[in-house]
């Protein structure tokens, strides 16, 4: 075994220009990370939408022919910008997961207040 040093690396034993440069991609990231934050949210305001016209018509809470196509769509994305396909596939199943998840709740909550629709009548 060699004795290397079991705290965490920093970065005091660099130059100040790859100090510097490293700081400056952490904030691009930092950024990224805040736009990517924004978009979900933005995304899943209009999912949201899309649950509550489900439930409005009693359509079924997944749509799975349309998730296939996304994660087509999201793939051939992925491939054209050098991102892995895979790793998109397993980022868009997991928010198909999320969304599906909330129209679900949507559909209980429309069905529980057209029941207590007709009982109250």
């Amino acid at each position: 075994m060699t004795d290397q040093p079991t705290t965490p690396a920093t970065t005091e034993g660099i130059g100040q220009s790859v100090r510097a440069e490293l700081t400056a991609l952490r904030q691009s990231i930092d950024n990224i990370d805040a736009a990517v934050v924004h978009m979900l949210a933005e995304r899943f305001k209009a999912t949201q939408k899309v649950g509550e016209l489900k439930a409005e018509h009693r359509l079924p809470p997944a749509d799975p022919a349309r998730e296939r196509e996304q994660i087509k769509r999201l793939r051939e994305l992925a491939a054209g910008a050098h991102l892995d396909p895979v790793f998109a596939e397993k980022f868009l199943n997991f928010i198909i997961a999320e969304v599906i998840r909330h129209h679900e709740a949507i559909a209980e909550d429309a069905a529980g207040d057209s029941a207590g629709d007709v009982n109250a009548g």
